[in-house]
């Protein structure tokens, strides 16, 4: 199910990420929206990183999904209809749709379409039974009509990834009255966050051996040159990724090697060298933290399911305040 024709939303979408990069270009510092990294080359470079040994979150998660997906299927309601943000290859949503219904309802949710598509064809094979309907949209800009097919049935937004760490705590708490707005008064929110832990570990996360960290950072120049017709030169950029201890977040950033000018359209942007383009935070929270954050969007937290390390938490929260909190503290 799509909002507009494809040569429409098409359209929208290049527009979007033309007026986006304009406008962090102008800034200082300078940024872009981490959001315009999902390409199809972009989401393919993901899959990849989430493939090294050093990026501890996919598999981290995973391993919480698998032992506890019927626990949380229990939560919030087998026959529900599961609202997936930034659905991209949807590699790990089977561990959930597995204890759902048939007659249950699954809405992946992806800026990139063909990544949306194809994953959503491999989903519906494996659950036949189950009606799929993807969106094709940002998800932070879903308006409340997108759902309103579904309004018999408990909505429920399924948030994997720590993808939420790539907002500010203040971009957080809108996002998450966004969210509540979505999925009404008897909606609920399945959400992955990446724990608070070592520097040595997270920088390493963010700068794998293989490089393709670096890539997908870097492909976001090869894509603004691609669709944007950007004159800029993507071999004197390096990728750059630090753990911020004092703001609690990864920071990511495209490095200039050389004062050098990027042009795009009628204008033309200078970067010293040493400049940076900031194109990605991730932000890292204590179980407390991200509860303190919910509450202010008028989320109520409900359970907490962690791997033992304590690397990642997979948190089940909702809007109700009287819901039973039996499965309060959860522990893989």
């Amino acid at each position: 199910m799509r909002g507009e024709s494809p040569s429409t939303q098409a359209a929208t979408d290049e527009a979007d990420f033309l007026s986006c990069v304009r406008a962090g270009l102008r800034q200082q510092p300078k940024s872009i929206p981490p959001k315009f990294f999902y390409d199809a080359h972009g989401s393919h470079l993901f899959n990849l990183i989430c493939t090294t040994p050093e990026y501890y979150p996919t598999p981290t998660e995973t391993g919480i999904l698998e032992r506890y997906g019927a626990e949380m299927a229990e939560l919030i309601g087998t026959s529900c209809v599961l609202i997936e943000l930034g659905s991209g290859s949807a590699v790990k949503t089977p561990l959930l749709l597995r204890h759902l219904s048939d007659d249950a309802v699954y809405v992946p949710i992806d800026i990139c379409e063909p990544h949306l598509l194809h994953s959503t064809r491999r989903l519906q094979n494996t659950f036949p039974s189950m009606r799929m309907q993807p969106l094709c949209l940002d998800y932070t800009q879903i308006p409340v009509r997108a759902l309103s097919t579904f309004s018999d049935k408990r909505q429920v937004i399924f948030f994997p990834g720590s993808t939420i760490g790539n907002y500010t705590p203040d971009e957080v708490i809108q996002l998450l009255k966004h969210v509540a707005e979505l999925v009404g008064d008897d909606g609920a929110l399945l959400i992955g966050v990446d724990c608070k832990k070592s520097p040595d570990l997270l920088n390493a996360a963010y700068n794998d051996a293989e490089g393709y960290t670096a890539a997908f950072n870097l492909n976001l120049l090869t894509r603004m040159q691609r669709e944007l017709g950007a004159q800029l030169d993507a071999g004197k950029f390096e990728h750059y990724a630090y753990y911020n201890a004092a703001l609690g977040r990864i920071e990511m950033h495209l490095v200039s090697c050389c004062t050098q000018a990027i042009r795009l359209g009628n204008e033309s942007f200078t970067l010293a060298e040493g400049e940076t383009i900031h194109t990605e935070n991730s932000y890292k929270y204590t179980a407390h933290e991200f509860q303190q954050l919910a509450r202010k969007a008028g989320w109520y937290l409900k359970a907490t399911w962690s791997d033992q390390g304590g690397l990642f938490d997979v948190h089940y929260l909702s809007l109700s305040a009287t819901e039973p909190r039996h499965l309060a503290s959860q522990t893989a």
